[in-house]
């Protein structure tokens, strides 16, 4: 039954999250956190920011820690079975569909109307982890971290590679 929930909870992500790891971020974690309570938002969060100072795909990351975590070794291979299954499945299925239609104004359109809807399930999972941020740290080193990284980001052009290995010192040094 666990095996199946771990399916359950990444393949869900995975055939909603349209527009990929951004858009399957807040879908996973309202699975693992928020369905399942696997996790809490600080746990999620760190995760979320373990697996985004690693190069590549988010959503396998996550996944793969998650099953892990949750179900050893098979509920990582489950998990990230499920996590790359419904890219996969729709990519052999609906390409040629998809293909075919790419310049259709109605495509195009509901293409406009997904992004806000991202952009406002981002924004609500943002808001969680700043409240998690400010339980687990308070507000002082939260908002000097942010600010730091702001100013380095956009004043001085840092990659954001250097910044997130900071961060994560930062976290590893003085949070941990």
């Amino acid at each position: 039954m666990l095996q199946w929930q771990i399916f359950i909870a990444f393949f869900i992500p995975g055939i909603l999250g349209y527009g990929g790891g951004p858009a399957s971020i807040p879908l996973i974690e309202n699975e693992v956190v928020g369905r399942f309570h696997w996790m809490t938002v600080t746990q999620f969060s760190n995760v979320l920011a373990f697996a985004n100072s690693l190069p590549g795909p988010i959503a396998p990351q996550m996944a793969g820690y998650i099953g892990y975590q949750v179900g050893g070794v098979l509920g990582l291979l489950v998990a990230l079975i499920a996590t790359i299954a419904p890219s996969l499945i729709l990519l052999m299925v609906l390409l040629r569909i998809l293909y075919k239609f790419k310049d259709s104004p109605k495509v195009k359109w509901l293409t406009l109307l997904i992004r806000p809807i991202i952009v406002i399930m981002l924004g609500v999972m943002a808001w969680n982890f700043f409240a998690a941020s400010e339980q687990a740290s308070g507000w002082v080193p939260m908002i000097l971290i942010g600010a730091t990284s702001f100013v380095l980001l956009e004043r001085f052009r840092i990659h954001p590679a250097f910044i997130i290995a900071g961060a994560l010192l930062i976290g590893a040094l003085f949070m941990g």
